[in-house]
């Protein structure tokens, strides 16, 4: 097409004339730049190029990341990685070569984007996110993913739903509402990650993570305000007791003492808490994790201890009344797999009880099915939503809704292999879930969530709504 052509057929000469009008009667004093911004707005946002590369997460192991282009700017996304991946989650494609990388390069999720979704993308509107995802799973034509990698087409999602917002002038948060279908946007209740065990840390305490929930906070500036006194009231409680030798941190940026029973963290978070005041207006959650020590139908305790592994089992009747009385003694209103991802019976009979809130985090996998299944059976009553595992910005949506009709709660969850993308935490807000995880109030990558959030919140203004005691929604 000659340049004329594109000037025909776009009614180039017909806009810049009335961007002239437009800044003549707005007696503009820099006419340049009211035309060249009128330019901007008359001509539709279109896609011109995705261009991928390689990048480290904060485990230092490979990601992706991309920028995708319009007509009006570069919008930038990356994407988290899990420390497992599971059979029923989208397939995070790897190139398995162990001379790179240690078999964990993206090269080939990397090439995917800039050889086949960019061409597949280019000139299509980023403001039509469903048309856009929906493309790349018929490029992709498995079920799964696994053709092109949930890793790169979540990027591109991610990225196109930036430029989205951008196109229609609106902020991120405020376009995720829309294509929601919510207009009432509302700040999550944090939960913060105090103490790290399981797979997270090198200590001997089985359960992956503590958590604090600042749900007797106003504001969510507030909120990390207390998160964060406690956090540090903590350090100095580890400290007293066990030496500063004691206050590493885990991958997610919570202590990592080397306690090796619940009880004992769960004591040192109860005081840190008084410490700082909060004793009334801080609840705390639970991440078992315990697929993770489930040997059978019993559950190894001290699994990370070689000299003591098989001396603590618990049968599944035993871990019930273990959650009981550990209710009863701390604030604990929220407990995150508390079984093996399979044990269906067990987690049924423990969600039953109604004592706190039930999350679905492996059993989950935020997968369509198994959250299906678990509301017809009565599993769980929260949903852990990881967005690597769903794949599209689109389908994310879709599983949050089909979550919150069950009356659900919601919690957006980070990966503890991170990037500095916040993408989450607007995410949190636009679907107006109760509870964001993203990690300890340290470390760049998780604290760039907890930011974005209090960036929200001060732009809305007196509009501005923190979930707090409602944080269940």
């Amino acid at each position: 097409m000659s340049v004329q052509e594109y000037l025909d057929k776009h009614m180039l000469s017909r806009k810049l004339e009335d961007a002239v009008n437009a800044a003549v009667r707005a007696k503009t004093p820099d006419p340049v730049l009211f035309i060249s911004n009128h330019m901007k707005k008359s001509v539709q946002s279109v896609i011109t190029k995705v261009k991928a590369r390689q990048i480290l997460d904060s485990r230092g192991i490979p990601t992706v990341e991309v920028d995708l282009h319009t007509n009006k700017g570069v919008f930038r996304a990356s994407v988290p990685s899990g420390d497992s991946s599971g059979m029923y989650e989208a397939v995070e494609l790897r190139d398995g070569d162990k001379g790179v990388y240690l078999g964990n390069g993206v090269a080939k999720a990397v090439k995917n984007i800039n050889d086949k979704i960019s061409e597949a993308l280019v000139g299509m509107d980023p403001t039509l996110q469903s048309q856009i995802d929906q493309a790349m799973i018929d490029l992709d034509k498995t079920e799964k993913k696994g053709e092109l990698g949930a890793n790169a087409i979540l990027a591109v999602s991610i990225a196109a739903c930036k430029a989205g917002a951008a196109e229609k002038e609106v902020p991120l948060y405020r376009h995720i509402a829309d294509l929601y279908g919510k207009v009432s946007p509302m700040l999550p209740v944090p939960a913060f990650t105090v103490i790290s065990g399981g797979k997270h840390a090198g200590n001997n305490l089985a359960i992956q993570e503590i958590m604090i929930l600042p749900t007797g906070a106003n504001r969510f500036v507030e909120a990390l305000q207390m998160g964060t006194e406690t956090y540090h009231h903590l350090k100095a409680v580890i400290t007293e007791k066990y030496g500063t030798h004691d206050c590493n941190v885990g991958e997610s940026g919570g202590f990592a003492p080397n306690v090796s029973s619940f009880r004992e963290a769960l004591d040192l978070v109860k005081e840190a808490i008084r410490r700082a005041g909060y004793t009334d207006k801080i609840q705390i959650a639970l991440d078992v994790a315990a697929t993770n020590f489930c040997i059978g139908t019993r559950y190894d305790l001290d699994f990370k201890s070689p000299q003591k592994s098989g001396q603590n089992f618990l049968s599944a009747e035993d871990m019930v009344e273990l959650y009981r009385e550990l209710c009863n003694d701390f604030p604990i209103v929220s407990i995150e797999d508390p079984f093996d991802k399979e044990d269906w019976e067990h987690i049924k009979r423990f969600s039953s009880t109604g004592i706190c809130q039930v999350v679905g985090d492996d059993l989950l996998m935020s997968n369509v099915k198994r959250i299906e299944r678990a509301i017809l059976e009565y599993a769980c009553n929260a949903l852990l939503l990881k967005i690597n595992q769903v794949g599209t910005v689109t389908e994310v949506i879709e599983v949050v809704k089909q979550a919150k009709e069950a009356h659900w709660g919601v919690v957006t969850s980070h990966r503890c292999g991170e990037t500095i993308d916040s993408f989450i935490a607007d995410l949190s807000v636009g679907l107006s879930v109760g509870q964001i995880k993203a990690g300890a109030p340290c470390r760049g990558e998780r604290l760039e969530k907890y930011i974005q959030l209090l960036r929200i919140e001060e732009e809305l203004g007196d509009q501005a709504v923190y979930c707090g005691v409602d944080w269940k929604q």
